[in-house]
C-alpha cells in the first residue's frame, strides 16, 4: 500500500520491454502511477478505459507509429500531454510531433535526468492548464469579461442578459452601436463566456484597412501572388482557428471580401489569394458595425445573405444617452481603471462635476467619456474633479467668437474647402505622428473615410516610412 496518493498517472508505451520495466521502476519511485504497453492496440485500448495525465510513447511500435497514438489521445482528451521518444530522431518528427500538440521530444539513449524533468514540466504545465481551465469556468459561471461592461439602466443590463445567454452558443453574433459604446468589449465577453475561450480571440477593423491587404490579412496569401508577397502568409482568420474571430465595422466591406466571407461562413474553409486548394478552419465569427446593415442589405449595398448568416444572433448597444444612469458609474469605473495603471489613488467627481457629465450628449459615447475624464485628471491638481476641469463645451460655455472677421481678403483669393481640409488632414496626421486611428477620432471621422482622403489628396506620399 502507498503511503501517500501518487503525483499523477503516467502511460509509457515502448516495443522495448527493457524499457518499459525501466521507466516503470524510476518513475514509480519519483511517486507517479505508472501503467506500460507495447503496442499501440495496447496503449488506445488502456486509453478507452483509463484517464492519463501524461504519456510517454515511442514513436515506432507495432501497430502504429506514435504520431497516430499522438492524434489520437489528442482526440479522446485535448488535456492530455504527450512525450514523444525515438531512437531515430530526425527534424522532420519532431517539428511533426510538435505541430500536432506533442509537448516534448526526447531522443534515444537519454539521461535519467532528461527523461525526469521533462515528465516535471509535463506535469507543471498540466497543473496550470488545469488551473486556467478552472478559472475560466469561474469567470464563465460569474459574468466574466461582460463586467467590464458597466450598466445599472434596464437597457445595460438587459443587453447584458443577452449576451450571457448567447455566449455559449457557436453562432455568430452581430454587435451594433454608435462609434464608442464598447463593441470589442462585447465581442470580448462573448468569447470569455464561450466554449472557446481558451482559444485566440482576434480581430480586424475593416474600414481601416485598404481593400487589397484586407483580403491578404484575412485569408493569407502564397508566395508570388502578387508585388511583394515573398513568402507564404497565414490569414487572420486561419490564425484564429479554435477561437473567435472579430470582423469590426463589417459593413465597409467590399463585395469581394464579402463572397469570401459568406464563404467561409456557409463551408468552414478559405482560400488564400494565390492559392489553389481551399484551407478548412474552425472561428467563430462576431460581427460589428456602427452602420444600419439591414438597409444596406435592402439597398443592395451589402451582401443580404451575408448580412443573414452574420445577424444570427443580435447585440445592440444603446448608447449613453439613452441610458444616463449608466453615465456616472461608468466615469466612476474608468477612473478606477486609469488609477489602477498610473499606481495613483483613484479621484472623485464632484456631484456639479457628476451633474453636468450626466446632462453631456456624449455623441462619442463611452470612448468621448474616457477621454474627457483623461484630460480632466491632467488638469486636477486635488483629489476631487471640478466643473472647472472639464472642456468648456460641457460646461455650456460658448467659445469666444470675433464680432467682426480680423482681416478680410478678395474672394479670388480665398482657399477652397478641399484646400482647407486636405491642410487641416496634413497637420492633424503630422501631429499624432500618422497614427491614423488616433487621427480619425480627433477629426471625427471613421477610419475608412481617413483613408479614401488620404488617397483623394494625395496625402500617403507625405507618410513617413
Amino acid at each position: 500500500m502507498k503511503d501517500s496518493e501518487p503525483k499523477g498517472r503516467i502511460l509509457i508505451v515502448d516495443d522495448e520491454e527493457s524499457m518499459q520495466e525501466f521507466l516503470d521502476i524510476m518513475l514509480t519511485r519519483e511517486g507517479y502511477d505508472v501503467e506500460t504497453v507495447g503496442s499501440f492496440r495496447g496503449a488506445t485500448n488502456l486509453m478507452a478505459e483509463k484517464q492519463f495525465d501524461v504519456i510517454v510513447s515511442d514513436i515506432k511500435m507495432p501497430g502504429g507509429s506514435g504520431l497516430e497514438l499522438l492524434k489520437k489521445a489528442r482526440s479522446m482528451d485535448p488535456n492530455t500531454t504527450v512525450i514523444m521518444m525515438t531512437a531515430y530522431a530526425s527534424l522532420q518528427t519532431a517539428v511533426e510531433a510538435l505541430r500536432d500538440g506533442a509537448f516534448d521530444y526526447i531522443t534515444k539513449p537519454f539521461e535519467v535526468s532528461q527523461i525526469k524533468y521533462a515528465i516535471s514540466r509535463a506535469f507543471e504545465n498540466k497543473k496550470l492548464r488545469d488551473e486556467n481551465r478552472i478559472l475560466k469556468q469561474k469567470i464563465r459561471s460569474s459574468g466574466g469579461a461582460i463586467d467590464d461592461f458597466i450598466a445599472v439602466s434596464k437597457a445595460g443590463k438587459e443587453m447584458k442578459e443577452l449576451v450571457k445567454k448567447i455566449a455559449p452558443s457557436d453562432s455568430s453574433v452581430l454587435i451594433t452601436g454608435e462609434s464608442g459604446t464598447g463593441k470589442e468589449v462585447i465581442a470580448k465577453a462573448i468569447h470569455a463566456l464561450s466554449s472557446r475561450s481558451d482559444g485566440p480571440f482576434l480581430a480586424i477593423n475593416c474600414g481601416a484597412v485598404p481593400e487589397q491587404l484586407l483580403e491578404s490579412e484575412l485569408f493569407g496569401h502564397k508566395k508570388g501572388s502578387f508585388t511583394g508577397a515573398f513568402k507564404d502568409k497565414i490569414g487572420l482568420l486561419e490564425a484564429a482557428n479554435g477561437g473567435t474571430f472579430l470582423l469590426d465595422e463589417v459593413g465597409t466591406t467590399s463585395p469581394t471580401i464579402q463572397i469570401k466571407l459568406l464563404r467561409a461562413l456557409e463551408e468552414r474553409e478559405i482560400t488564400a489569394v494565390g492559392a489553389t486548394q481551399p484551407t478548412k478552419i474552425d472561428v467563430r465569427l462576431l460581427a460589428a458595425t456602427n452602420s444600419n446593415l439591414e438597409a444596406m442589405a435592402a439597398d443592395g449595398s451589402f451582401r443580404e445573405d451575408l448580412y443573414y448568416r452574420l445577424n444570427v444572433f443580435h447585440v445592440h448597444i444603446p448608447p449613453l444617452r439613452e441610458r444616463r444612469e449608466d453615465i456616472v458609474p461608468v466615469a466612476k469605473f474608468i477612473l478606477d481603471k486609469i488609477a489602477g495603471r498610473t499606481e495613483e489613488p483613484a479621484k472623485i467627481l464632484s456631484e456639479e462635476t457628476a451633474e453636468l457629465l450626466e446632462k453631456a450628449p456624449w455623441k462619442g459615447n463611452v470612448r468621448e467619456l474616457e477621454n474627457v475624464l483623461e484630460r480632466a485628471l491632467l488638469m486636477a491638481d486635488g483629489a476631487e474633479i471640478l466643473p472647472k476641469h472639464l472642456p468648456e463645451c460641457l460646461r455650456g460655455v460658448a467659445p469666444e467668437v470675433p464680432k467682426r472677421p480680423l482681416a478680410t481678403f478678395p474672394d479670388e483669393h480665398l482657399p477652397s474647402i478641399e484646400t482647407i481640409e486636405k491642410a487641416y488632414i496634413f497637420w492633424v496626421l503630422m501631429s499624432n505622428e500618422w497614427k491614423k486611428a488616433r487621427a480619425a477620432e480627433i477629426l471625427g471621422i471613421d477610419a475608412s473615410t481617413l483613408y479614401r482622403k488620404i488617397e483623394k489628396y494625395g496625402l500617403k506620399d507625405y507618410e513617413p516610412e
